[in-house]
């Protein structure tokens, strides 16, 4: 099983150590890729919901038939980390071929993207940037198989 974890825009040098960290900790466990999606261009008072629209048509042609789809959103579902865990372990288990994470831009999703997810998932009741995001993100994902593998990690 393949997990991926979709962002707008490139990792900034002052994230990319951090990414990195876990990068090669995920590895143990996982292959993992993170994807970086051009941002669509702004021009000035653009609709967000224009931005929405030219996100979905960057992010839908790239999801296959047998991806399962998770968007990172403030509007889905929290999770405590152990049953992040076991939800992370179920959808592995589903005989799906990857599991995309999606960062949707500042304004969220659009509706099509929304209709195609199998999931959202909320991080925090906070908002984080989309940089800081990635590093939480990776954390917790390590964590969620520290967890499902009984290692110590979580616990320290």
């Amino acid at each position: 099983m393949k997990i991926e974890l979709w962002l707008n825009g490139k990792t900034e040098p002052y994230v990319a150590e951090s990414c990195e960290r876990f990068f090669k900790r995920l590895k143990h466990y996982t292959t993992f890729q993170l994807v970086e999606i051009p941002e669509p261009k702004r021009k000035g008072n653009t609709d967000p919901r224009v931005l929405k629209q030219q996100e979905a048509q960057l992010l839908l042609p790239k999801i296959e038939l047998g991806d399962y789809l998770v968007l990172l959103d403030e509007k889905g579902k929290e999770y405590a980390s152990e049953a992040f865990a076991g939800h992370l372990e179920k959808w592995m288990g589903s005989g799906r071929k990857r599991i995309i994470f999606i960062v949707g831009g500042p304004f969220g999703f659009d509706d099509t993207v929304y209709a195609r997810a199998d999931e959202t998932l909320s991080l925090s009741k906070m908002t984080f940037s989309h940089q800081v995001i990635r590093v939480i993100f990776l954390e917790q994902l390590y964590r969620a198989f520290t967890i499902i593998n009984n290692e110590p990690y979580h616990h320290a």
